[in-house]
């Protein structure tokens, strides 16, 4: 009984100290971690941007007076060269006005040189020649819109380009407000962005800045430009201001309207502190680490943030170059909790 008694004691501790081994093993929590470096941080404003056609380089074309559309000679999207025929309206209106405004102006020149004799005959007073001398002026300009008018009865491209919009069905009556074709050089493009006034005040000519297509950091890569004009003016609408970018030569042809995803970088810092951004747990009003102490212990730690890019942070206090901290695995994380390091 006595050996019985013995062994079912054993028995007990071993499988108690199983339990509590299980307990430990469980207890612990698996994380990613990695290294506080020193190195250089650039500072990044990221901002969404879209491609636009450069001042002189495009040209928006109306009816020169109400018409009716007789003739479209292109597509959309249609190379041209300049003074090629876009759309032609209907011919006799404006034959019509220019014959009647040439008539007016013979009839006034007429009146004006027979006013002028006899003002200086002293038969009429010579306020009277004053008077066919100003109507003489204004049949002269009308003459001159009318010829004008009469030469743009065909839209012609001003410059060489792209259709990039076309609005003229055939027989529908337009406008001198209504564009009705747009031609854009799409070899002189930027890309306009839109940024607060205090990044505005941070961002130089001449500053690199990474494009990708789309609206964020995961589109297709473009290249790295460099903004061209920074606006002096803050959107009254937007309350931003308005920052343009050129695109590098070797990038892909861009369309107007594309939508482009910008990261401008407005300087260096060469020696800063430096952590993955995921390490980063939000504390309040500020940020919080888990630093892996040895004995792979977590440890919580107030951090203060400087600059931000999509994939890294800049530490102003709180770390030292060489401590781990942990970067998967750190919401819910509690001080002090011992941590493995997950495969």
């Amino acid at each position: 009984m006595r050996r019985i008694l013995v062994f079912a004691v054993m028995f007990t501790v071993a499988a108690c100290r199983k339990t509590d081994s299980e307990s430990d093993t469980q207890a612990l929590v698996q994380v990613k971690t990695a290294a506080v470096n020193i190195g250089p941080f650039a500072e990044i404003i990221s901002a969404i941007g879209t491609v636009s056609a450069r001042a002189g380089h495009i040209a928006s074309l109306s009816a020169p007076a109400p018409a009716r559309v007789a003739v479209v000679y292109v597509s959309q999207g249609q190379k041209v060269a300049a003074g090629t025929a876009l759309v032609a309206f209907e011919q006799a209106p404006f034959i019509a006005a220019r014959q009647s405004a040439e008539a007016a102006l013979t009839a006034a020149e007429r009146n004006y040189q027979r006013a002028r004799r006899l003002a200086e005959a002293g038969i009429i007073p010579v306020k009277d020649a004053d008077q066919a001398a100003t109507e003489l002026a204004q049949t002269q300009a009308a003459a001159a819109l009318a010829r004008r008018a009469a030469q743009l009865a065909v839209l012609r491209a001003p410059i060489s380009g792209i259709v990039t919009r076309l609005n003229a069905p055939l027989g529908a009556s337009v406008d001198v407000n209504q564009p009705i074709v747009e031609v854009a050089d799409l070899g002189a493009l930027d890309i306009i962005f839109n940024v607060s006034p205090s990044d505005a005040a941070r961002i130089a000519s001449g500053a690199s800045v990474t494009l990708r297509a789309g609206e964020s950091a995961k589109g297709e890569p473009l290249g790295v430009g460099h903004i061209i004009d920074v606006g002096g003016t803050v959107d009254s609408a937007t309350r931003s201001v308005a920052v343009r970018a050129q695109a590098p030569p070797t990038a892909r042809a861009l369309r107007i309207g594309e939508t482009i995803f910008g990261q401008i970088s407005t300087g260096v810092h060469p020696r800063a502190i430096v952590i993955p951004v995921a390490a980063l747990v939000p504390d309040g009003e500020g940020y919080k680490v888990f630093v892996v102490t040895p004995g792979n212990i977590a440890r919580e730690r107030k951090v203060t943030v400087g600059r931000r890019s999509e994939t890294s942070a800049e530490i102003l206090s709180g770390l030292a170059e060489g401590e781990q901290v942990v970067t998967e695995g750190a919401y819910g994380l509690e001080d002090s909790v011992k941590v493995v390091q997950a495969k």
